[in-house]
This record gives structure tokens, sequence and C-alpha cells, in this order.
């Protein structure tokens, strides 16, 4: 049976054609008041279908994963500028042969914050490898947002169970690029954040925030906002580095000032190992090893 996708259709292949005879030409499409309206990329670029844009970021990586078995994610988020250990200790010995101390205080800190990122690939290997016994239907995939650093790792730490996983990548001024670790199949790229946020919590059966920056804290609020009115069905929401986030947001303070409820605080947890964090989505679903 052919795929619903299959450009070898009589109805698809005119466009298909005519699209690919430009790009393997590299002529660049001009708008075509005759041409077939979704094979009109000037057409589908207009303020005007910006909801048609929408759509296609809606269903095209909502089909793909459906097609793949993907139902149930571990989202992990992070910082996209820590490097692996092997990585730091390159940059620190060249900055040592170096003469400028700045350069040798970055690289410093660097070797340290790359625990982090050796202990995001040790989470995605303890799911990738208890999703491996588990029934098609009932495993849990990695997903991050495809880029580097903290979502490069718990990439890797899954792709080196052999296990397939998941990158929302997004395009930003400064080009960002799937990390190598992301199976193929399953590395989307989005404009829009929007949609890319839906993405991840419509699989999402909980969130691991490895230390971040911005779009860590925003991807983090966006979801605990989310499930503290109501909006999401409850997941566990995990701190990984309690000494980071306690010493970056003082939720406490947030009680005091009457800005949130102190059952809200009930709302994610700390830990400081990944053996912690998949023991905390364990305790939350009432799991038993090698079930779900």
């Amino acid at each position: 049976m052919k795929s619903s996708h299959d450009l070898s259709n009589r109805t698809l292949a005119d466009a298909w054609a005519d699209l690919k005879a430009h790009a393997d030409a590299g002529i660049p499409l001009q708008a075509d008041a005759y041409r077939l309206a979704f094979a009109d990329p000037e057409f589908l670029l207009r303020r005007e279908t910006r909801g048609i844009r929408f759509q296609l970021e809606m269903l095209k990586p909502d089909l793909e994963q459906q097609a793949q078995g993907v139902t149930n994610t571990i989202v992990v988020f992070g910082s996209a500028r820590f490097a692996s250990p092997e990585e730091a200790q390159r940059r620190l010995a060249a900055a040592r042969q170096g003469n400028d101390p700045h350069a040798l205080a970055k690289a410093e800190r660097d070797v340290c914050n790359s625990q982090h990122y050796e202990l995001a690939r040790q989470f995605g290997r303890i799911i990738a490898e208890h999703s491996a016994r588990l029934p098609q239907e009932e495993r849990l995939y990695v997903c991050t947002g495809g880029g580097p650093g903290i979502m490069e790792a718990a990439n890797r730490g899954a792709h080196e169970a052999g296990a397939l996983n998941v990158g929302l990548n997004i395009a930003l001024p400064h080009e960002q690029s799937g990390n190598p670790y992301i199976s193929p199949s399953l590395c989307f790229k989005f404009h829009y954040f929007a949609l890319r946020k839906m993405h991840f919590m419509m699989r999402a059966k909980a969130l691991v925030a490895f230390p971040g920056g911005f779009g860590t804290l925003d991807e983090l609020f966006e979801i605990l906002t989310l499930v503290q009115t109501g909006k999401s069905e409850p997941v566990p929401v995990v701190l990984h580095g309690s000494v980071f986030w306690k010493r970056l947001i003082d939720f406490n303070l947030l009680v005091e000032e009457g800005m949130i409820a102190s059952e809200d605080l009930a709302l994610f947890s700390f830990v400081d190992t990944p053996q912690e964090a998949w023991e905390t989505i364990q305790r939350f679903y009432q799991l038993e090893e090698g079930a779900t």
C-alpha cells in the first residue's frame, strides 16, 4: 500500500515536478497565477496565509510521529551552551596554550558545566533502556528542542542506547540546526515558537529541566502555567540541579507574597541525579520498573 504522501500520485506529480525542476536548476520561483496554490511558495509565505502555515506546522510533526508510533515523550530542556566533557576539556587545553585570562576562565567554567551535559546524557539513556523492554505502544521517547548542549546530550543518550528520539528545532536568526543524535525521521524544524511549544506538550508525560537560560525558563514556566491553570493534564515537572534552581528562583517568595498558592510548590520537584529524575516520574505514575 502506498503512503498517503506518495509524490508519484498523479494528482501531485505535476506540481512536484514544477517545484523540483526549479530547485534542481537553481531557478528562483516567482509568483504564478496559474500555479496550483499549494505549489506556490510565494503565496504560502504571504501574511494572509499565516493561518495555513500554522496548520502545516501543527500537522507535519503530528502525522510523522503518529506514523512512527511516538505517542509518549519525556521532554528535556536545558542550556544550549553546555559543552560535552570531551569538548570542554579540548577548549580548556586550547585556552591554556594562550595568554587570555578571560578565555581561560570561560574554558574552566565550561569544564565545570559539562557535568550537566553528562547527566542529561545519562538520563536520556535511562529512558531509552527502560522503554526498550516495553511494547511499542507503551514506550517513552526522549524529546528535546533539537539543538546543542543539554538537548544534544539527552538525544545522544537515547541514540547511544539504540532508541528513536525526537528533536523539535526552531529556525533562529543565528542558524541552529538539529544535533547529530536526533533520529533523522523525527527531526523537525519550526518557524513558530507557539506551535513548537504545543508539540512539546502534546505527547509529554514529564518535563525534566536542566539548568538553562531564557529559553529554558520560558518553556518551564509555560508548562507550569498550563498545569497550574488546568489547561493541561498534570505531568511531573522535574528541576534537575537543585542548587542552581533554588539559587535562581526563590519560589517560596512567591508564596509569601501571595503570588502563588502554597500547593503550587507541589507542581515541581528538585533532583540532583538522573536516577532521581526517573524515580520521580515513576512515583508520579505509580510505575513498577519495567512497566508503564
